[in-house]
């Protein structure tokens, strides 16, 4: 199931269009016991109830695909997935009509399912009319075919928060009663899967509202499917492989930051080549490519080549699952910030050759002194007490100053502009001169 396909799917879970037959259930407390059964049509429930129950439905098939959900495969020998694809099919066509089936689903579940804590299991059966779609997604009025599937829910159960409120019959404020609240979906799943808009029976869409636990147990032991790794699981495995290899906490973080940057970019570059909606893989031809690139040593390449095709040798990872967001920001500014530095350095050592230029070099002071010379003197002062005369402009006045002989005397010429001033150290009101 693609994104499309949980979109249709989803979109479906409204008043106006919603067709589901039966919904079932139970309340399991903390002791993995039975305390309630019930067998409901949907159709005919309160509004009230209704609408609840149809949001527990749209979140069981939320989040992103490939992370909260991920599409499971019955092994091919029916005989590994211990019979549980043929138990649902059968399960699919009581229509949730078979109570002892019931009774068997939802003990397979407490069985295997890893929750300390009261929980509720829905069971909602559906039937839905697929209507044929022209090639620009205009619906035709004609059926494809009838997809019958089962929607599980599975929900903690957990007392509300302890707090004051309104106590009606003592007309006074007191400890208000604690009851137990049936929260958003924990885990779900769809059987069978929605495949391009096809039932496909091999197939099981998981749902995990935490996708960095999303309870492989369920997958294995209640579906008999082999278990798929989360985006989020993926990432920070990935992640791992990189600090383990690198072996620095600052440079792995560098490392990992650039090896972001061109996971991005191949992600950019095959999304713009190609216009198949097919996640692009992240192979490992790819990974030596990126590693060669950062001019990682040897032995650490080595070591993060070794270490992907161990960890993830039965399925090769997307790379925009691997992709972190944060960590791409960072990584920009970190280039920002050295690209900074690296102005900065530069701007300071112009500074320094112009003030070396024009308090040393120029000819005009007569001042023929290496720069080593006055960094050795005790004092600027002392060097100063060697000339009868000292000049102090501003930079941008050292290319007019000129030398002329004037009533046959050597003369100092500084041209003045009508808003400029002067002063001569020593001599109060100077400017009358």
């Amino acid at each position: 199931m693609n994104k499309k396909d949980v979109s249709e799917l989803k979109g479906r879970f409204k008043k106006s269009d919603c067709t589901f037959t039966k919904m079932c259930g139970c309340y399991v407390n903390g002791d993995k016991e039975i305390v309630l059964c019930f067998n409901e049509t949907f159709l005919n429930l309160e509004d009230e109830e209704f609408y609840k129950y149809l949001d527990v439905a749209k979140k069981t098939l939320s989040g992103t695909v490939g992370n909260n959900l991920l599409e499971l495969n019955f092994p091919l020998e029916e005989e590994e997935a211990g019979g549980k694809q043929q138990f649902l099919l059968g399960l699919r066509e009581s229509k949730l009509k078979n109570e002892e089936l019931l009774t068997t689903f939802y003990q397979l579940i407490i069985d295997h399912y890893d929750f300390a804590g009261n929980y509720l299991i829905l069971v909602f059966h559906d039937a839905y009319d697929v209507m044929t779609k022209t090639s620009d997604n205009s619906k035709l009025d004609e059926s494809e075919e009838v997809y019958e599937y089962l929607l599980t829910a599975i929900c903690p159960v957990a007392l509300s928060k302890p707090g004051l409120g309104y106590l009606e019959t003592e007309n006074r404020i007191g400890p208000r009663n604690r009851d137990w609240v049936v929260g958003a979906p924990e885990s779900g799943f769809v059987f069978p899967a929605f495949t391009d808009r096809s039932t496909d029976i091999h197939s099981v869409m998981f749902y995990a509202k935490n996708p960095k636990e999303p309870h492989r147990e369920l997958m294995e032991l209640a579906l008999g499917c082999p278990a798929k790794s989360t985006a989020a699981e993926q990432k920070n495995t990935f992640q791992s492989i990189i600090k383990s290899a690198v072996n620095d906490s600052e440079k792995s973080s560098r490392v990992f930051g650039e090896i972001q940057e061109s996971l991005s970019q191949i992600s950019e570059e095959q999304a713009s080549l190609s216009e198949s909606e097919d996640p692009v893989i992240l192979t490992k031809e790819s990974v030596k490519e990126i590693l060669t690139e950062s001019n990682l040593p040897e032995e650490i390449v080595g070591k993060i080549e070794s270490a992907y095709e161990e960890n993830f040798s039965e399925e090769l990872p997307v790379i925009e699952h691997l992709i972190d967001k944060k960590v791409l920001a960072e990584n920009e500014q970190r280039k920002v910030e050295k690209t900074l530095v690296e102005q900065v350095h530069i701007l300071q050592e112009k500074l320094e050759e112009a003030t070396k230029a024009v308090n040393v070099s120029s000819p005009l002071y007569d001042i023929d002194v290496e720069v080593d010379d006055l960094q050795d003197s005790e004092s600027v002062d002392k060097q100063n007490e060697a000339f009868d005369v000292l000049l102090k402009v501003k930079p941008e006045k050292v290319n007019q100053i000129k030398s002329q002989i004037i009533d046959g005397k050597n003369c100092i010429v500084i041209p003045m502009e009508d808003d400029e001033q002067f002063h001569v150290y020593g001599i109060e009101n100077s400017q009358d001169i």
